[in-house]
C-alpha cells in the first residue's frame, strides 16, 4: 500500500518499523469483536426471527471446530453472516454441541426465543430423534424447525449404484489410482496427453465426501479414454481392454452424463441466499424428469445424455471399433437406475405440503376460494389493492418484497419469512472449512482461528476509523 501510495522509498522506511510480537494477532482479534458487536446487534434488532446453520469437522491438529452461520433481517433485505467458529475440546456429543452454542448465546444476550430453525448435516449427533442436538434444541425450543441439510440428502439420494455401474465407477476409480498415486507415470501420462493435443492433461482423484466428485471424475475420464487406453496398455494394465470394450464405453458414458445432470443440480443448491422454495422447485424439476428420461431411453432416444447420444449415433468413434448400439440389456439397467435413483429422491424429499399460495403469488390467487387464515386475511386484501405494493414485487425479489412489508403487514409478512429465513444446506459452513485450511495450517497448527476466520468470512465490515481513534498513538523518544 505504502509503495503504491507513496512511493518505494516509503515502503523500505516503513517496512523498518518494528512491530511488537503480539501487534498483528492484536488487531485481527480488536476487529473481529467489531464485526461479531455488529452482527449481534442486528440480531437483537432484527424485526424477524433468525435462523442457524452449523456444522462440525477435524482440523489439522485434529481438534474438532464447530462453525455456526445466521441468516436474519437487516434494512429490508435478508442477509447471511459468520456468527462463531469454536472448538469442541474433547468429545463431540450433541450435549458438547447445544452447550457451546448455549454459552454463546448467554455470552452475548441472545436465546433460543429469537431462533426459528436451525440447518446441520445429517450426523446422528445433529439429528439424532431422541438425544441428538435437533431434538435437544426442540426440548428448549419446541417452535424451532430443525433440518437435514438439503445437499447432504442429494448426494445421499444418489450414492446407490447397480452392480454393472458400480463395476465400472470401481475400474475408473482404480485407473485414476493407478496413475496418479506414482509420480513417474503422473509424468509420464501428462507427457502423452500433450503430445496427443489432449483437451486435459490430469486425472481427478475420487472421493466419496465431495459433492461433485464422481462427475467430475467421469467426465475426465471420458474426455481423455483414448489417451489413457493407450498408457495402459503400453503398461500392461489390466484394465487397459476395458476401454476397448464398447458396452464399458458406453457405461462410462452414461455415467459422465447423468452425474453430470445431478451435479448441475447440485450446483443450483449450492451458495448463499438458496430458499426452501428454489430448492424444492429445482429438485422438482428434476424428479418430474426422470420418468421421461427412462421413457426415452426404452425408446432408443438418448437425447438427455449427450455423451451417450454421440457414441450411438456415431458422431464420433469412442473406441475404434466400428458401429455401437446399446443393447437391450443395458438400456434395462439405464431404465433401472433411473427408478432407483427416482425412489431414492422421493425416499430423502417426501412431497410435503405445498407452500401458501398468497407467499408465492400475493396479487393472483383468489381470497374467496382459497383457506386463508382469518388473522392474515385483511392484510392479504390491502395488499392486493396497493398499486405500489404491485410495483414493488413486479421489481424485487420475493424474499425482499416480503421484508419490506415488515412494517405495514407485520402479520403476514413474518409469516411469510417463516420460509424464506430458515437455511437449506450447510454450503457456508463447508465453505469455511476450506478457508480454515488455508488459515490455520500444519506449521501453525496451535491457531485459534476464530477470530481469523471471522475477518476473513464476515460480510460485516470492522469500523476501522472507531478502531484507530480508541488506540493511543506511540510516539518516538
Amino acid at each position: 500500500m505504502a509503495n503504491i501510495m507513496l512511493g518505494k522509498a516509503a515502503e523500505v522506511q516503513l517496512s523498518q518499523i518494528p512491530l511488537s510480537n503480539d501487534i498483528i494477532s492484536n488487531r485481527i482479534e480488536d476487529m473481529s469483536k467489531d464485526i461479531l458487536a455488529q452482527v449481534v446487534a442486528d440480531l437483537i434488532s432484527s424485526p424477524a426471527k433468525f435462523s442457524l446453520q452449523l456444522d462440525e469437522t477435524t482440523d489439522v491438529s485434529n481438534l474438532s471446530q464447530l462453525a455456526v452461520f445466521v441468516r436474519y433481517v437487516k434494512d429490508n433485505v435478508i442477509k447471511e453472516d459468520f456468527l462463531f467458529c469454536k472448538p469442541l475440546t474433547t468429545t463431540t456429543k450433541p450435549t458438547d454441541v447445544k452447550k457451546l452454542v448455549d454459552d454463546f448465546f448467554k455470552e452475548n444476550n441472545l436465546s433460543w426465543d429469537m431462533v426459528s430453525a436451525v440447518c446441520s448435516d445429517g450426523a446422528p449427533a445433529m439429528l439424532g430423534r431422541k438425544s441428538g442436538f435437533g431434538a435437544l434444541v426442540n426440548a428448549d425450543a419446541p417452535h424451532i424447525i430443525v433440518t437435514h441439510c438439503i445437499l447432504h440428502r442429494h448426494a445421499l439420494a444418489t450414492k446407490t449404484l447397480p452392480p454393472k455401474l458400480a463395476e465400472v465407477l470401481k475400474i475408473v476409480v482404480e485407473c485414476v489410482n493407478y496413475v496418479r498415486n506414482n509420480a513417474l507415470k503422473h509424468r509420464t501420462f501428462k507427457e502423452l496427453c500433450k503430445e496427443m493435443g489432449s483437451e486435459f492433461e490430469v486425472l481427478l482423484y475420487h472421493s466419496n465426501v465431495r459433492w461433485l466428485s464422481r462427475g467430475q471424475v467421469l467426465n475426465r475420464i471420458f474426455v481423455i479414454r483414448v489417451e489413457l487406453a493407450l498408457f495402459l496398455q503400453e503398461q500392461q494394465h489390466c484394465h487397459a481392454d476395458c476401454f476397448k470394450n464398447s458396452e464399458f464405453i458406453l457405461i462410462l458414458a452414461y455415467m459422465a452424463d447423468i452425474f453430470a445432470a445431478l451435479n448441475h443440480l447440485n450446483k443450483q443448491m449450492q451458495g448463499g441466499g438458496v430458499n426452501i422454495i428454489e430448492a424444492e422447485e429445482n429438485l422438482k424439476a428434476f424428479q418430474k424428469k426422470l420418468p421421461l428420461w427412462k421413457q426415452r431411453t426404452e425408446n432408443d432416444n438418448f437425447a438427455n445424455f449427450p455423451l451417450l447420444d454421440n457414441c450411438v449415433s456415431k458422431i464420433e468413434d469412442v473406441s475404434g471399433i466400428g458401429d455401437i448400439s446399446v443393447p437391450a440389456e443395458l438400456k434395462q439397467t439405464i431404465a433401472t437406475h433411473l427408478d432407483e435413483l427416482a425412489k431414492s429422491l422421493d425416499g430423502y424429499f417426501p412431497t410435503r405440503e405445498s407452500y401458501p399460495a398468497w407467499v408465492r403469488q400475493p396479487f393472483t390467487f383468489s381470497v374467496e376460494t382459497t383457506d386463508v387464515n382469518d388473522e392474515y386475511l385483511d392484510e392479504i386484501i390491502e395488499i392486493q389493492q396497493s398499486q405500489v405494493q404491485q410495483e414493488l414485487f413486479r421489481t424485487t425479489t420475493l424474499s425482499t418484497f416480503w421484508c419490506q412489508q415488515l412494517v405495514t403487514y407485520p402479520v403476514i409478512a413474518k409469516k411469510a419469512l417463516e420460509i424464506f429465513i430458515p437455511f437449506v444446506t450447510t454450503y457456508l459452513c463447508e465453505q469455511s472449512f476450506s478457508r480454515m485450511l488455508d488459515i490455520k495450517t500444519k506449521k501453525g497448527n496451535r491457531l485459534c482461528c476464530e477470530n481469523d476466520m471471522r475477518v476473513a468470512l464476515a460480510k460485516v465490515k470492522p469500523r476501522i476509523p472507531g478502531l484507530v481513534s480508541e488506540r493511543q498513538q506511540q510516539k518516538s523518544h
